[in-house]
């Protein structure tokens, strides 16, 4: 199954799942998310707030998020590859069979923070032999 272009996720939800400090954490988690795979996202949370976009992720309050994230799965499902992440069996449940369903412990679990490793040294004397890193030296000091 091709990778999703659109994810919708239950704010509270995997805030409550995560074990995450505050809403900035997991919004900011999230919006790593979807930009590293290249996607778009949209986090609903219960409630009022302040509506943010960051980057590829928009961060939207309603009333209930049960509703605005299950007719956003409607307006989505035909034309993007969605994907719902969420554990209440309701919303996953209305979400229709086009939707990816994921819970929450299961993206968060599978969630990896990327890393930056450097297999190679990233330094041009650390590439060059030393034969050749002593006569550039040596060039370098007129010799």
């Amino acid at each position: 199954m091709p990778e999703p272009s659109l994810y919708l996720f239950d704010g509270y939800n995997l805030l409550h799942a995560g074990g995450h400090a505050d809403v900035r954490e997991l919004v900011d988690e999230l919006a790593s998310f979807v930009a590293m795979n290249g996607a778009h996202g949209i986090v609903v949370f219960d409630g009022v707030g302040e509506e943010q976009q960051l980057g590829p992720l928009a961060v939207r309050y309603a009333p209930h998020a049960d509703t605005l994230l299950e007719r956003l799965a409607a307006d989505h499902r035909h034309g993007e590859r969605v994907c719902l992440v969420s554990s209440d069996a309701a919303v996953r449940g209305t979400s229709g069979q086009e939707v990816r369903k994921v819970s929450s412990l299961t993206f968060l679990r599978d969630l990896v923070s990327p890393k930056h490793v450097e297999d190679q040294a990233s330094r041009v004397r650390d590439r060059i032999d030393p034969e050749t890193r002593d006569r550039l030296e040596r060039l370098r000091r007129g010799l």
